[in-house]
């Protein structure tokens, strides 16, 4: 068997992807790895926010174009997927990774009981409407919707999780389910994968720069495996759901936290010993 031959499962060759948030964290590592494995890669940066051409020429990388995105805004989701459509000429596979946590949130509003509103407008609402955009589409062959929710809310829940984070990836999985058993006679696949913490932007803000070298080392001791997940271990799961091995799993909601859903207490435990 030829290198090619073992990598066939895994070719992305011809096939068109967009992933929301690509300017960073999991986002960026999807766009990379999808790209690496043969798709033409669209990937959204922030509105009115984030240039464009910047972001673009960060990856320096051939197959790859960007697309402002305002997820509060249904005209700005339209023009999104509609520029995708007019660059590339179709679109195969959508990956949901864009949000705000609560951290990241505060650049929207100051006000919590505004961030509060303004997370579930993003990360539930914009998703959906990014959903429902997606499906309105020309159905092709084997067509992916991949959601990227969250342990908390989408799989189990922890105490001190904020009540509008944890709830809007709750919406994220239930959307999941709901459009999984609204779509098993079309060809399309849809997914949700609920990492736990990984190393991002977005848990750095909401998290480890707020703890000293040393307490960042208990931190990830307490995680499951004793570390945090890479973007990139995020990204292969991805990539796997991006190719037609995964279509017996349609509907999935993955949990990606390596045991944290399965044991939510496990950092109270080791605080406690």
């Amino acid at each position: 068997m030829t290198s090619a031959d073992r990598l066939a499962p895994f070719d992305l060759n011809g096939r068109v992807a967009l992933v929301t948030g690509g300017t960073g964290g999991i986002g960026q590592a999807c766009v990379e790895r999808l790209h690496r494995y043969g798709a033409t890669v669209a990937f959204t940066c922030v509105e009115n926010v984030e240039d464009p051409a910047a972001a673009v020429e960060s990856f320096g990388l051939s197959r790859l174009s960007v697309h402002p995105l305002d997820l509060r805004s249904v005209v700005s989701i339209r023009r999104c997927i509609a520029s995708v459509i007019d660059e590339h000429g179709k679109l195969d596979i959508l990956v949901n990774n864009a949000a705000v946590g609560s951290a990241t949130v505060s650049a929207f509003a100051d006000d919590p009981a505004e961030q509060d509103s303004m997370m579930l407008s993003i990360n539930a609402d914009g998703t959906l409407k990014m959903c429902q955009e997606f499906l309105s589409l020309p159905e092709g062959a084997d067509s992916k919707l991949i959601n990227i929710s969250s342990v908390g809310g989408g799989i189990t829940a922890f105490p001190g999780f904020r009540l509008s984070d944890g709830m809007s990836k709750a919406a994220v999985a239930f959307l999941t389910r709901q459009l999984a058993a609204e779509t098993v006679h079309r060809e399309v696949d849809v997914f949700a994968i609920c990492p736990g913490a990984t190393n991002t932007p977005m848990l750095q803000a909401s998290t480890l720069n707020k703890l000293s070298p040393e307490e960042r080392a208990k931190f990830c001791v307490q995680l499951p495996k004793n570390r945090l997940i890479e973007p990139e271990e995020i990204a292969s799961v991805v990539h796997f759901l991006a190719t037609p091995a995964s279509r017996v799993m349609h509907g999935a909601i993955i949990d990606a936290s390596m045991g944290l859903g399965s044991r939510p207490g496990l950092q109270t435990e080791f605080e406690s010993a």
